[in-house]
């Protein structure tokens, strides 16, 4: 009886005992999580500030880009005035076979509604790329970048865009993207055209448009004085100036140096103008009313000559929410990235010879 006593009283002490030491395992095990816990918030912590240490760095690079020769040399200035005023409204040598025209708007799509009601959304007008640029205002230093469409539609915030902030602010909605370079007009000072590598975020080039007094290009988008284009046979600027404040003007840009090969006076008029587009060397201007109605191309002008005026279909658009604050034509995709009222719609356009018009 002694020893079976001796033997509780032993079981009852050691159990006493395995149930402290499982106690103490379960806190160590509490505690060591916690403090995995506590590691992993850190890293993540660290992850976020190497993140944002890398966008600040993107950033101050953007800020101190290599410095362009953004200074206007008078002398080359009126060297190049001197020699596309030689060539004004001559009759261009086309570079390409291209003799399409616009025969009407076969389909309309909307994809979504971002942003203010005046803005810019575009591809690459020369490259394969994918991805969706947005200028979002009339008058910003800030580019939203979507890798795909479908990203820039299924999401109505900007969490899935890159920034690309602009060495200089921007102004009205005539930018272009070409060949992995941004084309935008500078907001302040004279209007110069601004070529900028959007691969390493540095200003190639910047060139001061050779036009004095320089007015609006079109009636109703007053927040345009220049708009660059692009088509099949490369690059083009729509502008107006006071000396012919009646008609909108053309001129062929280099797009590599952004000297101006040849400049045109059109018969196409400012007012009631809402934007324009050129398309195989023929510049389509689309006119609208102060009381947004339906838009539509009504003048034609063809730098070649081989399309007449009055012989050019009048294509109208579907009727939609207000008027076009920016129509970009993609020259790869043959349709048009429109901005209308802060919706972005793509208009897919039917195209015919010229020959056939």
């Amino acid at each position: 009886q002694e020893r079976i006593s001796q033997w509780h009283d032993q079981s009852s002490r050691y159990s006493t005992e395995l149930r402290d030491f499982k106690n103490q395992v379960l806190g160590l095990l509490e505690t060591a999580e916690k403090e995995r816990e506590a590691m992993r918030s850190e890293a993540e912590s660290a992850a976020v500030r190497v993140d944002r240490l890398e966008r600040e760095v993107d950033y101050l690079e953007t800020q101190n880009p290599a410095p362009p020769c953004v200074e206007v040399d008078e002398t080359l200035m009126e060297k190049q005035v001197a020699t596309a005023k030689q060539r004004k409204n001559e009759k261009y040598t086309k570079l390409t076979d291209c003799s399409d025209t616009i025969a009407s708007v076969r389909a309309m799509k909307i994809l979504k509604r971002f942003g203010s009601t005046s803005g810019l959304w575009t591809k690459d007008a020369a490259g394969n790329s994918e991805k969706i640029y947005v200028f979002d205002g009339t008058a910003n230093d800030t580019v939203y970048v979507f890798p795909r469409m479908r990203e820039f539609t299924l999401f109505s915030a900007t969490r899935k865009a890159a920034r690309i902030k602009l060495p200089y602010p921007w102004v009205g909605t005539g930018h272009l993207v070409y060949d992995g370079h941004l084309y935008y007009i500078r907001q302040q000072g004279p209007f110069q055209v601004i070529k900028f590598n959007l691969a390493n975020k540095t200003v190639v080039d910047s060139s001061v448009f050779p036009a004095e007094e320089q007015i609006p290009v079109f009636g109703l988008s007053p927040f345009t004085y220049i708009e660059v284009a692009a088509d099949e046979e490369g690059l083009w600027a729509i502008y107006a100036t006071k000396e012919d404040e009646k008609n909108i003007c053309l001129a062929k840009l280099d797009p590599t140096s952004l000297d101006i090969e040849q400049m045109w006076d059109t018969p196409c008029p400012r007012e009631n103008a809402e934007g324009a587009f050129v398309v195989c060397g023929a510049l389509h201007v689309v006119y609208n009313t102060r009381l947004p109605s339906r838009s539509r191309v009504q003048c034609v002008f063809d730098v070649s000559g081989t399309l007449a005026p009055e012989d050019a279909s009048l294509v109208y658009f579907p009727k939609r929410y207000g008027s076009h604050s920016s129509m970009k034509y993609s020259p790869r995709e043959r349709q048009i990235y429109a901005w209308d009222d802060g919706y972005q719609i793509i208009y897919r356009m039917e195209m015919k010879k010229k020959l056939e018009v």
